[in-house]
């Protein structure tokens, strides 16, 4: 794959300790185990709060007994035998944009689509046309999905009609139980708050939209701010995908924002579950070497790796999109160029996809549309399900070779734009099929 640039530890560790001041939690690798992690911890002055890596138990989060001490307790961790390395447990965001409503979220006339009724809006919007799904599926008809996709995300409505048929139970990370239920969020007996209440198919006045700096479906609540926002990227997943399985990890709060411990608890659980491809539509505030870490891991058991590049609109390296085992995903608009907001650059990303009002699922069984690379990385983790449809092998090498056959475009859009017929063809003449 594509050349990138790495920090160094020490490099890291200037960057992100003022940060570290501020939230005071520690992930810690360290070799020996939960006994030399206490023992470390004994030392520093701090508490083991729980394991990261299930049972690997190599990677571990702690917790300072006395926030004004931190940098001591940083020195004595880093020092400790055993000690590997330590970094913050920054808080990770999610990514969006907002415009105005689609007129593909108003088409609602009743379709089928691998068994569940949804709208036509959904199945044959713009974006679809453009990564060319229909004719994927019409060329490959045996190849619409197959694996498991995990997304790390805000939780997902297990209830939605159009995703039942797919969802695995998956895990809260934020909550600590089985399932990913994301209306738990709004904590309503099942409604929304007058402030998030659930977009519809026409008005322009409802929450169907994304906010530009948090990639929120609901504006005017911070509290709410991206509730929905998983079952959104679900939605697209299932759209690229319509039989591939979905594993929902929680690891984001509606809010948007969720901390990097959760996010690594969730990359293990994914590898421990055998997952094909992880979905990952957030950026990290900077590099983070355990991340990296466990996604290394991940991409030697075979999984694919797909990451949003992020809307600050910038040449800039962000993560994990930016990590040489992922591929990052810019957005475009339907005219098929880059959107205004996506980042870009060839060391960031490595194919482009729609990200500019994509209709898709959401909470309580109704539609939003969406704008940011949020929505454009589930295209490519979608068409690596399909992939898997052709040959069950096809790791994140042959995944990144087979969508490298793409549309050409700007070459900070990488490879070019997502086209999902290319992308099978050439798997299918790699593969001998």
């Amino acid at each position: 794959m594509r050349h990138r640039a790495q920090f160094y530890f020490f490099f890291a560790f200037f960057l992100w300790s003022t940060q570290a001041l501020a939230g005071g939690r520690l992930i810690v690798r360290i070799n020996g185990g939960l006994p030399i992690a206490k023992a470390a911890c004994l030392l520093a002055g701090c508490t083991v709060t729980e394991s990261l890596d299930g049972a690997l138990g190599q990677v571990f989060l702690v917790t300072p007994l006395n926030l004004l001490n931190l940098n001591t307790v940083l020195q004595v961790l880093s020092n400790a035998i055993g000690v590997v390395d330590v970094e913050p447990d920054l808080v990770a965001t999610l990514v969006g944009s907002a415009r105005d409503i689609p007129p593909a979220l108003s088409d609602k006339a009743p379709v089928n689509y691998h068994g569940a009724t949804v709208p036509e809006g959904y199945v044959n919007q713009p974006a679809a046309q453009i990564i060319r799904l229909p004719d994927a599926s019409a060329m490959f008809r045996d190849a619409a999905g197959a694996g498991v996709v995990a997304v790390i995300d805000t939780g997902v409505d297990p209830s939605h009609p159009a995703l039942a048929g797919v969802l695995l139970p998956g895990y809260d990370f934020t909550r600590n139980r089985v399932g990913a239920d994301e209306k738990l969020d709004v904590n309503m007996g099942g409604t929304l708050p007058a402030a998030a209440s659930p977009p519809v198919w026409t008005s322009p006045n409802t929450a169907a939209n994304v906010s530009q700096s948090t990639a929120a479906v609901v504006d005017g609540s911070s509290q709410y701010g991206d509730f929905g926002h998983g079952t959104m990227v679900a939605g697209v997943v299932h759209l690229a995908a319509p039989t591939a399985k979905i594993l929902p990890l929680k690891a984001f709060h509606s809010d948007g924002t969720g901390y990097t411990s959760d996010i690594l608890r969730a990359i293990y659980y994914a590898i421990a579950q055998h997952a094909n491809i992880v979905n990952m539509s957030f950026t990290l505030p900077g590099y983070s070497l355990e991340v990296a870490t466990a996604l290394n891991m991940a991409t030697a058991t075979g999984m694919v790796l797909v990451a949003a590049a992020g809307n600050d609109g910038q040449q800039e390296m962000a993560y994990p999109a930016a990590l040489w085992d992922v591929m990052g995903v810019a957005s475009t608009n339907d005219n098929g160029q880059l959107s205004t907001f996506s980042n870009y650059g060839p060391q960031l990303v490595w194919v482009a996809a729609p990200g500019e009002g994509v209709v898709t699922t959401y909470p309580f069984s109704t539609y939003a549309a969406g704008w940011g690379t949020s929505f454009s990385a589930p295209f490519v983790s979608g068409a690596a399900a399909r992939l898997l449809s052709i040959n069950r092998w096809c790791d994140q090498y042959a995944s990144s070779q087979a969508t490298s056959h793409a549309q050409p475009m700007n070459p900070n859009a990488g490879h070019g734009q997502l086209d999902v017929f290319q992308t099978l063809e050439a798997w299918s003449q790699m593969a001998g099929q």
